[in-house]
């Protein structure tokens, strides 16, 4: 390391001294040029005292204005300005001297007003200039240090984030940062240089400049850049073995100004192959304001966002329910610290059990139910379906019916892209759910005109680090070295993040106007193996090298794609381009209340063949795929 990299902050007297000096040899050499250095015309003892006059006196106003405060490495503008003050004061004092001079030894101890004024001048340069060139030498030997351990990298974006994402990284002294170059997608901008580095179009340098120059780290600094984009820079970071982050959203930091620690490494959800959806509907806030609502599932991935979401729209008192007793604590402790503002009940039950759901819907009286509560894993339901159609059906039923007597407006249920065309007991039992929320509100509304509660069903697919999710298992095994594994190498999914979700959710409990299934365009869904290679790649590793990627064959009840409708659900667009409504003919509710009670009579036989045989019964299109259900199909 340089030797001023190690200099620390220096004590002030040696700052006094430099000061001292530039000052006592300022008005030296303002003698000399005063007599046009003709040596035997300079008188040396006046020459000197008046020096060191100029310089007390000049000490002295320094250390009045705080100029000798600052650290000099860090010299700026508002340092400039302090010197400068104090050698205007310092040129007054010696004026005002001038004006009233008298007695002989005065006239040694004045200088002349010629010589103050070339003293002031080339003391205030040299002030100035000796802190910039201190300042400008340990950034020099920084950067030279720093680059000995550092990456070398480039900003991708030449604008105004660009700008301000180099300036961050250049006043953070733990940056290992090395800027080499910009890029920018500007034809207009392309051989120009900003901040001193040259500025390249594209990505068409990239390559060169990671070869040329070792490239190993990039930075998109592009504010409302388009996913298209920002994937087809990702693609060829990681096809170059290049590392990127991204600078964060402009209303992340702007308050606070961005640092280089804001700057941060490209998260999974940057990978959507679409724009994230975004839904701001001031409705929403109309519609919860004041209401008792209540959330089931409140302790998981989708119940806890919907409670933090729901918690900034004013509700009179927020319920949380949830039969997770910790998970449930944890998000209780949340509460209590982020969102104190918010009322709630924290209530730690079974949504199976029917007693228990009186209770609190006759002790809170909730205007609103948002339904998140299920088993949603695919193949601990294929072990345990009974447990499936406990909970995600007949515990559905249960809160339905209970919300109706309750008198609730509106209920809003939680379902699941794989409720289409079911290949699996835990999709099969979400469709179930939603067929008798559908016709129970036919049923209201049918015959109960003047009131009734609203049911309104979402689909979305998968959830972007929601518990049980591939997404946490495939950071987990990469943690731990590999191998990923991955079901099928043309296995693919639909994703969204959680706040997409929980937005869709809230959207629909407004939009819906009772029967509805409302679901997001997704864009097209992602392969599941493309996946888990960036994954690694983000990760700084390399596929089939450092970490390896395995195939497991498909697991009970799970299949290669999902689908958003079957081919009995037609499409109605809504006013949102990103939602649509599923129509659905509804059942006989009769009939599938009868079905589905048919569920608490088979549960006492202990016999999961009928209990599944049952549930294909209601949901025609459930077939079993990779599953030892598979055999009831062949049956029928």
């Amino acid at each position: 390391m340089s030797v001023f990299a190690k200099l620390s902050i220096r004590p002030r007297w040696v700052i006094t001294v430099i000061d001292g000096l530039i000052l006592f040899f300022s008005a030296l050499f303002a003698f000399m040029v005063r007599f046009n250095f003709e040596w035997q015309e300079i008188k040396f003892g006046d020459c000197v005292s008046g020096s060191a006059v100029f310089m007390f006196v000049g000490i002295l106003v320094l250390q009045i204005t705080k100029s000798q405060e600052g650290i000099v490495r860090h010299t700026g503008y508002r340092d400039g300005v302090n010197i400068l003050k104090s050698i205007f004061i310092n040129f007054a004092v010696f004026f005002i001297l001038i004006l009233f001079r008298g007695n002989a030894l005065y006239e040694h101890l004045v200088l002349p007003t010629s010589v103050l004024i070339i003293a002031s001048a080339f003391s205030l340069v040299l002030l100035i200039f000796y802190r910039l060139l201190i300042k400008e030498l340990f950034t020099y030997f920084k950067k030279v240090d720093i680059a000995k351990s550092s990456a070398n990298g480039v900003i991708f974006g030449a604008g105004d984030a660009g700008i301000i994402a180099r300036e961050a990284i250049k006043q953070d002294s733990k940056s290992r940062f090395n800027t080499i170059a910009f890029l920018d997608d500007d034809p207009n901008k392309e051989g120009k240089h900003i901040l001193g580095h040259r500025i390249y179009r594209g990505l068409a340098d990239l390559e060169k400049l990671a070869k040329q120059f070792g490239v190993t780290e990039l930075i998109i600094a592009v504010r409302d850049i388009s996913v298209t984009r920002k994937n087809e820079i990702i693609d060829e970071c990681l096809r170059l073995k290049i590392s990127v982050s991204i600078v964060p959203a402009v209303d992340q930091w702007i308050k606070g100004g961005l640092t280089a620690g804001a700057i941060r490494e490209v998260k999974i959800e940057d990978l959507l192959s679409r724009e994230q959806i975004i839904l701001d509907n001031p409705r929403i806030h109309q519609d919860l304001q004041g209401k008792v609502i209540i959330v089931t599932g409140a302790a998981g991935s989708i119940g806890s966002e919907l409670c933090r979401q729901i918690s900034h729209y004013e509700p009179k008192l927020l319920i949380l329910f949830d039969i997770a007793e910790s998970a449930l604590y944890d998000v209780e402790q949340e509460f209590k610290e982020k969102y104190p503002f918010c009322p709630i009940k924290v209530v730690l039950g079974d949504l199976r059990s029917k007693k228990k759901v009186m209770e609190v819907f006759n002790a809170f009286k909730p205007q609103v139910v948002f339904h998140a509560a299920a088993y949603k894993h695919v193949p601990m339901m294929e072990n345990y379906p009974e447990e499936a159609i406990q909970s995600n059906i007949l515990g559905t039923k249960i809160l339905a019916d209970i919300s109706v007597l309750a008198k609730v407006d509106k209920f809003v249920f939680v379902s699941t892209d794989k409720a289409v065309n079911p290949t699996n007991v835990m999709g099969a039992s979400k469709r179930a759910a939603e067929m008798y929320v559908q016709a129970l509100n036919e049923y209201l509304d049918k015959n109960h005109k003047n009131y009734y509660t609203k049911f309104i069903t979402t689909r979305f697919g998968n959830v972007l680090g929601s518990s049980g999710s591939v997404i946490p298992l495939f950071q987990k095994q990469i943690a731990n070295g590999g191998p990923i594994t991955v079901t099928h190498p043309e296995i693919t999914r639909y994703f969204m993040t959680i706040p997409e979700a929980c937005q869709l959710v809230l959207e629909a409990g407004i939009m819906g106007e009772g029967g509805e299934i409302y679901v997001f365009d997704m864009g097209e869904p992602i392969k599941i193996l493309d996946l888990a290679h960036k994954m690694i790649q983000l990760s700084g590793k390399k596929v089939d090298e450092d970490i390896n990627v395995i195939f497991t064959g498909l697991r009970d009840g799970e299949k290669l794609y999902e689908e958003l409708l079957n081919d009995f659900e037609t499409v109605k667009i809504t006013h949102h381009p990103k939602i649509k409504i599923m129509q659905v003919l509804p059942s006989c509710y009769h009939k599938i209340n009868g079905q589905i009670e048919l569920f608490m009579e088979l549960s006492t036989k202990n016999c999961e063949k009928e209990l599944v045989s049952h549930l294909k019964a209601i949901v025609p299109e459930f077939i079993s795929n990779s599953s030892r259900f598979g055999v009831l199909d062949r049956l029928n």
